[in-house]
């Protein structure tokens, strides 16, 4: 961090997707730019279902893209307003729903030396799988300071519960 100057970071940029490890990274977000007296900037990212390759080749196979961001707007509302409710986060934010892969996206936006971008970083399973690319492109490709956020231990509790629920055992409740 030698030669970085906190108090000049202009933005924070994080990635939101309304999972759990997002909504993490976006309450660490707020509190980053709260410190830094910066703005708040929640983005996320979305590509058709099967990706773009898939959306050219048979565009009348799915929902047409302007439903597609219709979509993700709403989505990302809908988080951001479960989390801040309608008092906001408490620093400036401007939201971006942006087309493309999550990663090369919170890249291209945080494209300043003097943002900050920030990003779940998942542990296990499918999603976890997902998080992780996010976050491992971003460390590699950023020009900025990434910070990347570990799931929540909530999280994990919370995914024990539901595996077990998943496979019917029985779950101790001595500790609840």
């Amino acid at each position: 961090m030698s030669g970085y100057d906190a108090s000049t970071a202009a933005r924070v940029v994080v990635g939101v997707s309304g999972s759990l490890g997002s909504v993490t990274a976006l309450r660490r977000a707020t509190a980053l730019a709260r410190r830094l007296g910066a703005e708040l900037w929640p983005v996320l990212a979305w590509e058709p279902s099967g990706g773009d390759p898939a959306a050219r080749r048979s565009p009348a196979a799915g929902p047409p893209i302007e439903e597609w961001q219709r979509l993700a707007k709403q989505r990302l509302a809908h988080v951001l307003d479960e989390i801040f409710g309608e008092g906001g986060p408490g620093v400036p934010m401007h939201a971006v729903v942006v087309r493309g892969a999550p990663g090369r996206a919170l890249v291209a936006i945080a494209d300043r030396e003097d943002d900050f971008l920030v990003v779940g970083a998942g542990r296990r399973g499918l999603r976890g799988a997902i998080s992780r690319r996010v976050s491992r492109h971003c460390l590699t490709h950023a020009v900025c300071l990434v910070l990347a956020v570990p799931p929540s231990p909530l999280e994990s509790d919370l995914m024990s519960v539901h595996r077990r629920n998943a496979w019917h055992l029985r779950m101790d409740t001595r500790g609840l």
